[in-house]
């Protein structure tokens, strides 16, 4: 029985009820040595308590998508069959783009908003450099298949969720497909293909997006063999003018470093409550040594970079939440590099997909204003920081204690 599917919460909802019933019907008429009503009465209240938690765990996770199935709950999956020391530049000396076309087989993909707005389809994809095998969710816009558009290449954003969080929550919680197809019509918002790839990759463990030797090539994965699967199977626009990042949480720290590190590969980068220092999420790989947390801190790249790239990022984040990192990055870029850092106050909510979700059409249309190919232009936002705040602690993004601690 699926995790997510409709058949285990209606299972959930009818054991609660029997939960509930079973103590009314049977406490007064069970007979027997005191030791013996008393022990099956605590097992009925055990019972219940736990039918309870069971069901506010499944309309918890289907709200957010933190589990996709059995095995990441559980942290019995692993989808890396293979983690070679692949280089700086994460191809292991493999010239991409001799590559052959390989052509995937997409089913319609299951799951609260899997059918909406057309539909959203996925493939299983074996990473061909990166050695990680694991599924990739896609949505096409209203446009793909109009016959006016036939010739059309279309720009990609790829979707990344946060940790511990599900390659669906952009479709199923987020709700991006179906925010931005009327949006797409009306030509505020470019036909965006939506990729959203599998970020959780180990068992128990933020990958941090990053390419560990013996552990796992996230960033190869996401930034080498995700594009090429989508270049090689749809009519997508070549790299970098026409692909983009967007995450939220460790996926939105994932999608401003990747776009950073890569600005050959990605223009642009969407952020929401964000962190530059990996050590945001505890449960990172790239926090196992102090050289692990600066190669991905998305600050220290930036700056370390002997030229600007020309890329463009927009930012959003609160107090204590993703603004302190923003302004930091904000702060020592340079054009042809733009960042955008959004101050979201605490009245809009917690870091939470409730935050997140209303973000989602005016960042799409900004990022549909940099991919056009028009002047790009920063909006700055209050300048006052936290006080006491140091660069370092706004390069990290801890200048406060909940600086440092990530829900999804």
């Amino acid at each position: 029985m699926s995790l997510t599917g409709t058949p285990f919460l209606l299972t959930s909802i009818a054991l609660v009820a029997a939960a509930l019933i079973l103590p009314l019907l049977l406490w007064s008429r069970i007979r027997g040595p005191v030791l013996l009503r008393h022990a099956a009465r605590m097992v009925m209240l055990l019972f219940a308590q736990a039918t309870a938690i069971t069901l506010v765990f499944v309309l918890v996770n289907n709200s957010n998508n933190l589990y996709d199935n059995w095995a990441d709950l559980l942290g019995t999956g692993n989808h890396v069959a293979q983690a070679a020391d692949l280089g700086p530049d994460g191809t292991g000396g493999i010239q991409v783009s001799t590559l052959p076309k390989v052509r995937q087989t997409f089913r319609q993909a299951d799951g609260p908003g899997m059918h909406a707005a057309g539909g959203v389809r996925v493939t299983q994809l074996k990473g061909r450099v990166s050695g990680v095998h694991a599924e990739v969710y896609v949505w096409l816009p209203p446009q793909y298949g109009e016959p006016a558009y036939r010739n059309h290449k279309f720009p990609v954003v790829e979707l990344l969720s946060g940790y511990p969080g599900s390659a669906k929550a952009w479709f199923g919680s987020l709700k991006v497909h179906e925010q931005l197809l009327p949006l797409m019509r009306s030509g505020q918002v470019a036909p965006f293909i939506l990729v959203s790839p599998r970020t959780n990759l180990i068992a128990k463990v933020d990958t941090g997006c990053a390419n560990i030797p013996g552990a796992v090539n996230a960033d190869t994965w996401l930034s080498i063999d995700v594009p090429k699967m989508v270049t090689d199977n749809f009519r997508a626009q070549p790299a970098p003018n026409g692909w983009a990042t967007a995450g939220y949480s460790a996926g939105a720290h994932c999608a401003t470093k990747l776009t950073v590190a890569h600005p050959d590969r990605y223009r642009a980068a969407i952020s929401l409550s964000g962190y530059n220092d990996p050590i945001g999420e505890s449960h990172s790989l790239a926090t196992q040594s102090l050289r692990l947390r600066r190669e991905n801190n998305p600050f220290f790249l930036l700056k370390g970079r002997p030229a600007p790239p020309r890329i463009s990022l927009y930012l959003s984040g609160q107090y204590g939440d993703g603004y302190q990192a923003a302004a930091a990055l904000e702060a020592i870029a340079k054009p042809p590099t733009v960042v955008r850092a959004m101050l979201i106050p605490h009245s809009a909510g917690g870091h939470s997909m409730a935050l997140w979700r209303p973000q989602i059409p005016p960042a799409f249309t900004w990022l549909t204003r940099q991919l056009s190919g028009r002047p790009a232009t920063a909006t700055t936002p209050p300048r006052r920081l936290s006080a006491g705040s140091r660069r370092a602690e706004l390069a990290s993004g801890t200048s406060s204690p909940a600086g440092v601690v990530r829900k999804r």
